[in-house]
């Protein structure tokens, strides 16, 4: 008797993992000078948006981005990581720039951040927050005068927010 189907839940569009990816192209960025940010991706099952957040201390321009989008259609074309036909966007991560890591969760202690869980927490999903800590792998807000923690991996997506927003 053989063996009933096998399922994968890899990506078929895309030929390494996010942080293999963000492997490949850190070093074109850094050469030209940048801090890389981070990497979003996303994708069906015939298209893929790349967006690249790109830093630096005396901030980013959009001959900044230029550049180091040339510099990355490069690397793209020969290391070849994605399957489908993709855009490419290279950005500022902004004033309310995207906390992909939690070295920008720790860079930003005391800063107001929102919040989005893969799932809820205390029922919620939603959080708007100072940064109060973070520990290990935790995220500690204080929303409404109480400290809500959770873990790393169910922030969906966060960002933080400048004080004309708050």
């Amino acid at each position: 008797m053989g063996l009933g189907p096998i399922f994968c839940f890899w990506r078929s569009d895309l030929k390494l993992d996010p942080e293999g990816l963000e492997g490949i192209l850190k070093p074109a960025v850094e050469g030209l000078g940048f801090t890389l940010w981070g990497v979003e991706y996303r994708s069906s099952q015939k298209y893929a948006h790349l967006k690249v957040f790109i830093d630096h201390q005396d901030g980013i321009t959009v001959d900044h981005c230029s550049d180091v989008s040339h510099q990355i259609s490069g690397v793209l074309d020969v290391e070849d990581p994605i399957n489908v036909p993709y855009t490419l966007e290279v950005s500022s991560p902004g004033i309310d720039r995207p906390l992909m890591k939690l070295e920008h969760f720790e860079e930003y202690i005391g800063s107001t951040i929102k919040v989005r869980l893969s799932w809820a927490i205390n029922n919620r999903k939603n959080f708007l927050g100072t940064l109060v800590e973070v520990k290990a792998d935790e995220i500690v807000l204080e929303q409404d005068g109480e400290q809500v923690g959770f873990p790393f991996n169910a922030v969906k997506r966060a960002n933080l927010m400048s004080s004309e927003f708050v």
